[in-house]
């Protein structure tokens, strides 16, 4: 493992200014986006769709500073012949890779779960390397409900995030360490809170058992916001202030980076609680995005799987990138969001 080679990966991933775009959304997950635009779930479809995100220069050369991929898109090549890794390069961009096969039942702990893809990692690691790969990402699921998270459930995820990450760097690869708390069900601000210091402090000492380099990985948290479902949504004062307070107890300063998941929060409210805490003062990481659905759902809605949109949807995705990068130096207002839109 070459420690500094990993760590000059995530400072350039998470640089100021800087998010990550996640562009790894399975087979399935984008069948949902395109059956809310009405286009085809074809291989051609999803290959111009992603095509049309890496050749948007104004976002990806100054705003997207790494792309998480799906194995499929990470072997695609553009329609003129070129891989996709070779567009995301050139745009002074990091390709990664999602390498967890998804979270499945837990036994023996009723409605929680386990994310799986150890079995053989090494090896495809070493395959997703050959192909371009830099940074890799595995997701932890933690649910918030009567009786969850147990011990059991957050202990097996912990665990498996570290050996996820031993691997990576093991095999040059940055990994982003993702245990996601999710913010569905109508617990409130203080729960989520306590379930995500309780989980963060779990994932840590796990990566310390694992003897991964913190110098060499970016975590990839959710914000600490209220449920969905509950009656009071907090302010973006608080949800700012009490995700500051989350961070500072449980993550180590040697760490390069931490990028935000969106979670489900709206694109706008996603960007706001990012500036928030990016204003409050300087902090011992770079606190950045690392957007699905809240950088995509406007450039999805503005191509509709139309040739003749490409123009208009790269332009979408340049404003939400943009907007996100203002966030990212705690320089975003409102105004702003109006103006460029």
């Amino acid at each position: 493992m070459n420690l500094d080679e990993l760590n000059s990966i995530a400072k350039k991933m998470v640089a100021p200014g800087k998010g990550i775009l996640a562009a790894d959304e399975s087979t399935g997950t984008i069948q949902k986006r395109f059956d809310k635009i009405g286009v085809p779930n074809t291989e051609d479809n999803r290959r111009d769709y992603r095509e049309l995100l890496f050749r948007t220069e104004a976002a990806m050369k100054s705003h997207i500073g790494g792309v998480i991929l799906f194995d499929e898109t990470i072997r695609q090549k553009a329609k003129d012949g070129t891989p996709l890794v070779k567009l995301i390069e050139a745009a002074g961009s990091v390709p990664g890779i999602k390498v967890d096969q998804g979270a499945k039942p837990l036994a023996g702990s009723p409605g929680e779960t386990v994310t799986e893809g150890l079995d053989g990692l090494r090896e495809r690691l070493k395959e997703y390397h050959k192909l371009g790969a830099r940074f890799a990402k595995w997701r932890a699921v933690i649910d918030i409900g009567p009786g969850i998270p147990s011990y059991n459930g957050l202990n097996a995820n912990a665990h498996a995030l570290a050996r996820y990450a031993a691997l990576c760097q093991e095999n040059g690869i940055v990994p982003i360490v993702e245990p996601e708390v999710l913010m569905d069900g109508d617990h409130d601000i203080a729960r989520c809170e306590a379930v995500t210091v309780w989980t963060l402090k779990e994932v840590f000492q796990q990566l310390f058992y694992a003897n991964v380099a913190l110098e060499g990985m970016i975590l990839k948290p959710n914000m600490i916001v209220p449920g969905k479902n509950c009656p009071k949504q907090n302010s973006v004062a608080e949800v700012a202030e009490a995700t500051l307070r989350v961070l500072k107890q449980c993550v180590p300063s040697a760490v390069p980076g931490i990028a935000f998941l969106s979670g489900g929060q709206s694109d706008e409210d996603a960007t706001a609680h990012l500036s928030a805490m990016n204003a409050a003062g300087p902090l011992p990481w770079a606190l950045t995005f690392s957007y699905g659905r809240a950088l995509q759902a406007a450039p999805q809605a503005a191509w509709s799987g139309k040739a003749e949109n490409i123009a208009k949807a790269q332009s979408a995705f340049a404003h939400r990138a943009l907007m996100n990068s203002l966030a990212a130096l705690g320089k975003w207002t409102e105004a702003q969001e109006k103006k460029a839109a």
